[in-house]
């Protein structure tokens, strides 16, 4: 995914009301739009370099987004609107071998009780096609100090009732016939593997564990950043929590 337009660069000042941040840009002050609703731990100093997109949409309250943001040496991103168009884009292109080959793929799918999947791969099963695979991409960004056994992105970086909600779907899609997948996207190049943050969230760990021993998959991937474009990189080993 390449920007569509240069990033700007300034420093924040501060973040606040979860989706607000002053970013001092060229001297001036600006107020732009942070489409994340976690804590964002570790990535909220204020001093920290960080880049911008502009939209010039009329109909927008805020036109600038916060898009990275520069820490432990190294770009991260933080738009979670991001990264289920990221997925789709690499599983289109074969990029992820666990999910390649399905002849079509389907985005924003009701599914369970009142839910969307982010991605859903179907055969023909005229022509002993797979069964279908639903797809539940989660954006990661948390990097914690290094506790010894290398650096590890964490997932969740706050409680997230309806991330264990999507456990307990995805598992029922897997009693139905259905593959169900997760794909943990680490928008950050600094990471040697993955793991659920259980400290932070011990329910959404304790339902990721049940839900993989019932047959759901997980899968983790880092990814290239630049000011200009973020795409995957390589895979990361999920760790025990």
């Amino acid at each position: 995914m390449r920007f569509p337009t240069p990033l700007l660069q300034g420093r924040l000042v501060r973040r606040y009301k979860r989706f607000l941040a002053d970013v001092e840009l060229n001297g001036d002050l600006v107020t732009a739009h942070v489409p994340n609703s976690g804590s964002m731990i570790g990535l909220d100093a204020p001093g920290s370099a960080v880049w911008l997109s502009r939209s010039d949409n009329p109909n927008r309250k805020l036109a600038h987004t916060l898009e990275l943001v520069e820490a432990d040496g190294g770009l991260v991103g933080v738009n979670t609107s991001h990264p289920n168009g990221l997925v789709a884009a690499a599983i289109a292109a074969g990029t992820i071998p666990e999910l390649a080959g399905y002849a079509r793929l389907r985005r924003e799918v009701k599914y369970g009780k009142n839910s969307r999947i982010d991605v859903l791969l179907e055969d023909d099963a005229r022509d002993g096609g797979r069964p279908p695979a639903y797809v539940e991409v989660k954006n990661v960004h948390l990097r914690r100090p290094d506790r010894g056994d290398g650096l590890a992105a964490e997932f969740p970086d706050c409680v997230t009732a309806r991330g264990a909600k999507h456990l307990e779907e995805m598992t029922e899609m897997v009693r139905q016939g259905a593959r169900a997948v997760m794909v943990y996207l680490v928008q950050r190049t600094d990471c040697a593997y993955f793991r659920v943050a259980a400290d932070i969230d011990p329910t959404y760990a304790a339902g990721l564990r049940r839900a993989r021993e019932s047959g759901v998959e997980a899968v983790c991937w880092s990814c290239r950043i630049t000011p200009e474009a973020i795409e995957l990189d390589r895979p990361l080993p999920l760790r025990p929590d």
